[in-house]
C-alpha cells in the first residue's frame, strides 16, 4: 500500500524537524518545506538520504504547489522566537497570515487534514491562570508582540472559517513552551539563553524580578501530543504543553545546579508586554487524546545541556 503524504511547512525548524522525524517512523512520506530563515538543513541531515523524505526551500507566503495526493498538511512555518519576530515583524505577520492561507488553500484543493502549530501567546498576559481553551486572551494588537500574538490568532481565525465555510478537517494546536535539542544557541528564548550563558559561565540574565512564571514542555512530550491530536479528529483549538508551572528565577538555578556552571544571576528591565503568568490547562488533551507530559524539567534539561555542550 503507497505510503500517505503529509506536508510539513517550517519543517527545518526545531519542532518541524522533530515532527518529520516521528512521521517517517510512523510510515508517512514527509515533503518538508521551509526557507531556513530561523529553520537549519543541518537539523533534518538525517532524513536527506531518506526515500520517504523530500526537502523544499519554499517562503510559505507564496504559492504551494505540491504534485500528487497528499493526505495532511501540517503548518508549522513561523518565527516563534521574540528575538525573531522583533527583528523580522513583517515576515512573521506574512507567516501566520498569508502563509496559514496557502497552506489552507493547498490541505482544500487536496482535501487533506490541515493542522496549525498556534501557540500560548494568543492568551498574551493572561488575566485568567491556569489558561484554557475558552479563555480568550488579554493581548496588546499594536504592542511589539502584536506581530506574532496577532499573526497567530488570525491564523486560528482563518483555520475556523475555512473549518466551517469549507467544512474541512482541521486541528489547531496551542503548543506552549518547549524546549529541547535542535534550539539555535541564539534563539533568544530563555532556556537556549540560559544554557548558553551558563555553559560559557556567564552571567544569566533574568528579565523584571524573575517571578514571572512559565510552564516548560520537552519536545518528546511536545511531539506525541501533536501526533494523537493529528490522529484525532479535534477540531476545536487545542493546548499542549506541561502544566507544571515554574518561576524564571527558579529555571535559572536549576540549569545552574545541572551545568555545575560558575555563572551568577543578574536582572535586566523586563520587555514590553511580557506575560507575566504562563501554564496550560490541559483537561481536553488529557480527556480527547489521553496524553499528559511525562519527562520532567530536571530531565529535560539535563537531556538538552547535553546536547548543548556537545555543539
Amino acid at each position: 500500500m503507497a505510503k500517505k503524504t503529509v506536508v510539513i511547512t517550517g519543517g527545518a525548524g526545531f519542532i518541524g524537524s522533530h515532527l518529520c522525524e516521528r512521521l517517517i517512523s510512523e510510515g508517512f512520506r514527509v515533503v518538508c518545506l521551509d526557507n531556513l530563515k530561523t529553520g537549519a538543513l543541518k537539523n533534518i541531515s538525517s532524513l536527506l538520504g531518506d526515500k520517504s523524505f523530500r526537502y523544499h526551500k519554499q517562503d510559505v507566503s507564496r504559492h504551494i504547489s505540491i504534485p500528487g495526493k497528499v493526505s495532511y498538511v501540517l503548518h508549522f512555518a513561523s518565527l516563534a522566537s521574540p528575538q525573531d519576530y522583533l527583528r523580522f515583524p513583517i515576515h512573521t505577520l506574512k507567516a501566520g497570515s498569508l502563509g496559514t492561507h496557502n497552506a489552507l488553500g493547498l490541505a482544500r484543493k487536496k482535501k487533506a487534514v490541515f493542522m496549525l502549530a498556534s501557540t500560548s501567546e494568543v492568551y498574551g498576559d493572561p488575566l485568567l491562570h491556569p489558561q484554557n481553551e475558552g479563555y480568550w486572551g488579554n493581548v496588546n494588537p499594536v504592542g511589539v508582540r502584536g506581530c506574532y500574538d496577532e499573526s497567530k490568532r488570525f491564523a486560528e481565525a482563518i483555520a475556523m472559517a475555512y473549518q466551517r465555510f469549507h467544512k474541512m478537517d482541521t486541528r489547531i494546536a496551542r503548543i506552549f513552551n518547549t524546549y529541547g535539542p535542535r534550539m539555535r544557541v541564539n534563539d533568544g528564548r530563555v532556556v537556549p539563553n540560559f544554557i548558553c550563558q551558563a555553559l560559557h559561565h556567564n552571567p544569566l540574565t533574568v528579565y523584571g524580578s524573575g517571578r514571572q512564571t512559565r510552564a516548560f514542555c520537552y519536545i518528546d512530550d511536545l511531539i506525541e501530543g501533536i501526533w494523537r491530536l493529528m490522529m484525532t479528529r479535534v477540531n476545536a483549538p487545542l493546548n499542549l504543553g506541561n502544566p507544571a508551572e515554574f518561576t524564571v528565577i527558579e529555571l535559572a538555578r536549576l540549569v545552574l545546579s545541572i551545568s555545575h556552571s560558575r555563572s551568577r544571576i543578574v536582572f535586566k528591565k523586563l520587555p514590553q508586554d511580557d506575560p507575566r503568568q504562563r501554564r496550560p490547562d490541559i483537561g481536553k488533551a488529557k480527556r480527547l487524546l489521553k496524553w499528559h507530559p511525562r519527562i520532567s524539567l530536571r530531565e529535560g534539561l539535563q537531556k538538552t545541556i547535553l546536547w548543548f555542550s556537545s555543539r
